[in-house]
């Protein structure tokens, strides 16, 4: 009896000490370089997070502005590469006549001087709006960036055509898998060289289109952030790697970080293989929305020589503390 509890208790020490082993990041090949940067809508006013919700008007909740760039604006992804950005993030939706609009908000009345559902509009109308009208700092007593973003509401071809050689994640605001289609024929209109500088990410449906239609580009999705993250977390530690986290855009949360096998330089590289980028969130608290790495105490949380990719509202900061 007493030889079997032994040769018993030698095999559960073997097996954990494979499965340490086999999920140790001291064992595993750093990974060189340097952070890749990703800045969500490029350089933008910043506004009060406190209870948000889908709908909310962020514009209306506008912080007292540190500077006059406005999100989604050629101007404001000038700015956010040359403060250090690897990657832009914008937003799009399609319009009424055939192309995409690189605009935030689900409907105008927010930041603009229009109304209704964006994709519901010419883009030729809309090239005529304000897209800085809605934006105040003092509950609607001043209003700084009114008549300052006439006409400054881009399409993606423009976007695409004036940064050629640079990285952009495209978020599609709809869960219409028709908008995977539209998405999918600008996509293929690209060089492979150029497809592979662009991620996309947003509703199951769309991206599920996207995936099938479009297969050399990185995506992500409600359904493959959740799949991937917990299936990782389920069984990742054998070194098996979920379908969905494979050719990918994975976003983690840095208070979730440290629970994931063989963080941080083993997971990355089981990331890296699989064809995945990964970048590091804000914390995550409980809700849909997470902030950014946005501030020095956040990015002191990163593990040292950290080389891969962060989510930032705040490039401007970030760039430079990593200069």
């Amino acid at each position: 009896m007493g030889r079997k509890l032994f040769y018993g208790a030698a095999a559960v020490a073997l097996a954990a000490a494979a499965t340490y082993l086999n999920n140790s990041s001291l064992l595993a090949a750093h990974r060189p370089g340097k952070p890749v940067l990703l800045a969500h809508r490029g350089i933008a006013q910043r506004f009060d997070e406190t209870d948000l919700k889908n709908d909310t008007c962020t514009a209306s909740r506008m912080l007292p502005p540190k500077h006059d760039y406005l999100e989604n604006t050629i101007r404001s992804m000038q700015a956010g590469f040359a403060a250090g950005a690897d990657i832009i993030e914008i937003d799009v939706h399609p319009t009424t006549d055939g192309q995409f609009a690189v605009f935030h908000d689900w409907t105008l009345d927010c930041r603009t001087d229009g109304h209704g559902v964006t994709r519901e509009h010419a883009m030729a109308d809309m090239k005529k709006l304000d897209i800085g009208y809605g934006y105040t700092a003092d509950g609607g007593k001043s209003f700084p960036f009114r008549g300052y973003g006439i006409g400054m509401m881009p399409t993606l071809a423009e976007v695409l055509s004036a940064f050629p050689d640079r990285r952009f994640l495209i978020n599609v605001k709809s869960r219409d898998p028709s908008e995977g289609e539209k998405l999918t024929a600008v996509l293929n209109g690209l060089s492979a060289a150029r497809r592979a500088e662009i991620i996309v990410y947003g509703g199951d449906a769309p991206i599920d289109v996207l995936r099938r239609l479009v297969p050399d580009i990185k995506t992500a999705s409600r359904q493959s952030l959740k799949g991937c993250l917990f299936g990782y977390i389920g069984y990742g530690w054998t070194g098996l790697m979920p379908e969905a986290c494979k050719q990918r855009m994975m976003l983690v949360p840095i208070n979730i970080a440290p629970l994931l096998w063989g963080w941080p330089d083993r997971f990355l590289n089981r990331m890296q293989d699989a064809g995945t980028e990964v970048f590091v969130l804000g914390p995550y608290r409980g809700n849909d929305f997470s902030t950014g790495i946005d501030d020095p105490a956040q990015l002191a949380r990163l593990p040292q020589n950290y080389a891969a990719g962060i989510w930032t509202n705040e490039i401007e900061t970030i760039g430079r503390l990593l200069e």
